[in-house]
């Protein structure tokens, strides 16, 4: 079974449904993936970018890249991060981004873990201005049991600002555990 007919079944088998979908001209970009409560978030966002053919990508420690989920990992599309080297995660998201040509979604939840963060992690921000991409705003919402992909997100310069204009959209978006979402 490929991931695409295997998404479609878990959607089906549990009532979700998948709102929009990932222009062409988009397929170059940060995914933001948010919000994230949950580990089930993963599992309706990769089967969601499945249904879509995104190019997702996400970083993952090198250390998980070994047997026996190294393979499946980098199936699903696992970047490995040699964290041991001090390697700053934003330089090494824009340099993976200037070698690797054509299309790649780079997923990332900016809250840093799934509990309430009032203040979310700006790295995303500074790797898609490094990278030159559009910030791409991809949600779970689980009264809604829909995933999907809203607007394109350029980023201006002014972090603050534009954090807070992403943020306003999530607030649109219930959480698994909504306690722990965006406020």
């Amino acid at each position: 079974m490929t991931g695409k007919l295997i998404s479609k079944l878990f959607f089906k088998i549990t009532g979700w449904k998948l709102n929009g979908t990932l222009a062409p001209e988009l397929r170059r970009c940060v995914m933001v993936a948010a919000p994230h409560t949950s580990n089930w978030d993963f599992i309706y966002a990769r089967a969601a970018f499945y249904l879509m053919d995104a190019p997702i990508r996400f970083t993952i420690k090198k250390e998980f890249m070994r047997f026996p989920f190294g393979g499946l990992l980098k199936a699903m599309g696992a970047l490995p991060i040699d964290r041991s080297r001090n390697t700053k995660m934003v330089d090494a998201m824009i340099r993976i981004f200037k070698e690797t040509p054509g299309d790649m979604c780079v997923m990332v939840t900016p809250e840093g873990t799934r509990k309430y963060q009032p203040r979310w992690r700006r790295g995303f921000y500074h790797v898609a201005v490094g990278a030159g991409v559009p910030i791409i705003l991809g949600y779970l919402d689980y009264a809604k049991k829909e995933a999907g992909v809203g607007p394109a997100f350029y980023p201006t310069g002014d972090v603050e600002a534009d954090i807070e204009a992403i943020m306003d959209f999530y607030r649109t978006k219930t959480a698994k555990y909504p306690e722990q979402g965006v406020r």
